[in-house]
């Protein structure tokens, strides 16, 4: 007897101007498996999933169903046919609360036409339940954590009784116990007899939960595996074309003058009373990397605020080369010798409806390079620019310099910016998360950048929440808690044990005042 296969897609394909995402790409799921699909940024990972849920029309190839034929034209359709999707950047209405959101659409009415829900709450509260989410469906979306806003996604599709769940990227911005509860929950799905779909680059999760795993390169089928009879190594070389180096090269560093002083910096906090910063004092010197680490949401990013002008800074300091910069402009700052790769590439990153090239000169356009005498933009020097940086930090588009930002992949806009931002040849560059949602290569191609910029003399400020990066990457840790710094430590010689105690607030060094 055949397998059952709860999902089928048979030779895909699927073009858009200037780049087959989908090659002739086949992807076969089983029932009540939960199947990873591997792939570096651009490969055509989301592409064919928007396809299964009806986002995209493929040019050629057909979606079986339990065997039979099916025709998705839009996400409706693929709700009718029990397909759900968990979006790498959340579609939910922030000012509506979790019950709101997981009925908007199906919303439960009585026969004159008002809404009933009290049966949603309690189906809701059952489903929650059962498969462990702990969701409180009163909370309203903008007050709940990034880890709580995907369950109440996940609720979403099973609230709507879906059998097929697809998952992209769930982890990009979860902290690390947010991901095993996470990944526990898709086992409990599956086991429940749910199939899953579960798109990521992160090869330790697929190898945790996963059963197998089909690998695409630049929008071609490369093979399916079982995750049982393979290895991490196998699986990067698949997806990469290449080994993949996991551990970070990088000789002992010999810092120099201190570059970036930050001295009893007070930072207000946008969600509640009290301070997001307190009172933090530490210092960057030339040649060295410098990592702030902590569970998110302990002032890391009013930290950053704070350093690049996002936001003023209430009490304190920021000194960059002996010079006091707390008040000064973000373009001063810039053209001081700062850089910086924000944390939300769409919001602090880049102009979406700005072309490629454009973005890579969003801070240097004045400059004589690329404005002429009159005020006018240099168009061709400008075109010679970005076709360079295309080049050198291998940013993949449909157009090449003249694509729009917003109809790059996340990876191939997070490439551009470290572009933009490294090759102003900062003294100081503040890198907050600059490899989330990147795949293995482009992660060794961006740690590697990071430490020649160390090796030059510069000073690096990294921000990150990925515990093999902070173990991996900086010369220095400093554990951010609750708004202030509660430990240094050297990551030669700490274990993730004594980082996570750190991280948790359960241990903290008595600095002397």
């Amino acid at each position: 007897m055949e397998e059952q296969f709860a999902i089928e897609m048979l030779n895909i394909t699927k073009i858009f101007p200037g780049i087959i995402a989908n090659d002739n790409i086949t992807l076969q799921l089983k029932k009540g498996e939960i199947h990873a699909l591997l792939g570096e940024n651009g490969a055509g990972k989301s592409t064919l999933m928007s396809v299964l849920f009806g986002l995209y029309q493929p040019e050629h190839g057909i979606i079986k169903k339990d065997g039979v034929e099916v025709k998705i034209n839009d996400p409706n359709d693929a709700n009718d046919l029990g397909i759900g999707m968990v979006h790498q950047h959340f579609k939910l209405v922030e000012c509506f609360t979790v019950l709101d959101n997981i009925i908007l659409g199906v919303e439960p009415t009585s026969k004159g036409g008002f809404l009933k829900k009290e049966d949603a709450r309690t189906k809701v509260l059952e489903l929650s339940q059962k498969y462990g989410l702990m969701v409180d469906p009163d909370a309203v979306i903008e007050d709940i954590t990034v880890g709580m806003q995907q369950r109440t996604e996940i609720l979403k599709m099973l609230y709507r009784d879906n059998e097929i769940l697809i998952f992209d990227e769930p982890t990009a911005v979860l902290t690390p116990q947010e991901i095993d509860e996470l990944m526990q929950i898709m086992k409990n799905l599956a086991a429940e007899g749910k199939s899953i779909l579960f798109i990521s680059h992160k090869l330790n999760e697929i190898m945790a939960v996963a059963d197998r795993c089909t690998v695409l390169r630049k929008g071609k089928y490369i093979g399916t595996v079982e995750t049982k009879n393979t290895t991490m190594e196998e699986l990067s070389s698949m997806m990469v074309g290449r080994n993949v180096n996991f551990h970070v090269e990088k000789e002992k560093a010999t810092p120099g003058e201190v570059v970036l002083e930050v001295d009893n910096l007070t930072v207000a906090s946008k969600v509640h009373k009290n301070n997001a910063v307190k009172n933090v004092s530490f210092n960057v010197r030339a040649g060295e990397i410098v990592c702030i680490a902590g569970i998110d949401g302990n002032g890391q990013t009013e930290l950053v605020y704070g350093i690049t002008g996002l936001e003023p800074a209430k009490e304190g300091h920021v000194i960059l080369n002996g010079k006091d910069i707390t008040k000064a402009a973000i373009r001063k700052r810039s053209t001081s010798g700062m850089s910086h790769i924000p944390e939300d590439r769409h919001k602090h990153g880049l102009v979406l409806d700005y072309s490629l090239e454009y973005n890579l000169i969003l801070q240097t356009y004045f400059t004589h390079d690329f404005t002429n005498e009159a005020g006018f933009l240099k168009r061709k020097p400008i075109r010679e620019y970005a076709n360079r940086l295309i080049e050198m930090y291998d940013i993949r588009s449909g157009q090449g310099a003249i694509t729009s930002a917003r109809s790059m992949s996340g990876g191939n806009q997070q490439k551009a910016i470290i572009a933009r931002e490294i090759d102003k040849n900062p003294d100081l560059l503040v890198a907050v998360q600059p490899t989330r949602g990147l795949d293995v290569g482009a992660i060794e191609y961006i740690h590697k950048q990071l430490i020649n910029l160390r090796n030059q003399g510069k000073a690096v400020l990294l921000i990150s929440l990925e515990l093999d990066e902070v173990m991996d990457v900086p010369d220095r840790i400093l554990v951010m808690y609750e708004g202030e710094i509660v430990g240094e430590l050297d990551p030669k010689t700490t274990t993730e044990e004594e980082l996570g105690l750190y991280m948790a607030g359960a241990k903290r060094d008595e600095v002397a005042e």
